[in-house]
């Protein structure tokens, strides 16, 4: 059975991404449908999968990570608006029997992500 899972690492600092709200969203025939909301823990993952089983099948996704809120709440001096604030995350689901892990490197003016295992 497959499932969906992310971490965040707050590549400035060198830890975890503590207490980043994640919004997650189903797009499907033009339509954006939010799914779930998740928040990251001490380790910068979720306590479980975001989406698993019957809710997590074939299409796209997106990830909406709440990266300004984080940054302020850590302190991070920046001009407002922030460069980076919300960071939208789109990917495709092609066997949703596999594990989908899509983590975020942040930093206050950058960001990566990739398929990880």
């Amino acid at each position: 059975m497959g499932y969906l899972t992310t971490h965040v690492l707050d590549t400035a600092q060198g830890r975890p991404g503590e207490g980043i709200r994640i919004e997650v969203y189903r797009l499907m025939d033009g339509e954006r449908t939010r799914v779930t909301e998740v928040v990251t823990n001490d380790d910068g993952r979720c306590d479980g999968p975001i989406l698993e089983g019957e809710a997590f099948a074939a299409g796209e996704y997106e990830l909406v990570f709440h990266a300004g809120d984080y940054l302020r709440a850590q302190g991070v001096a920046a001009d407002e608006p922030r460069f980076l604030d919300v960071i939208p995350l789109r990917f495709g689901v092609a066997d949703a029997s596999q594990h989908y892990h899509v983590p975020l490197l942040l930093s206050p003016y950058g960001y990566s992500t990739y398929r990880g295992s």
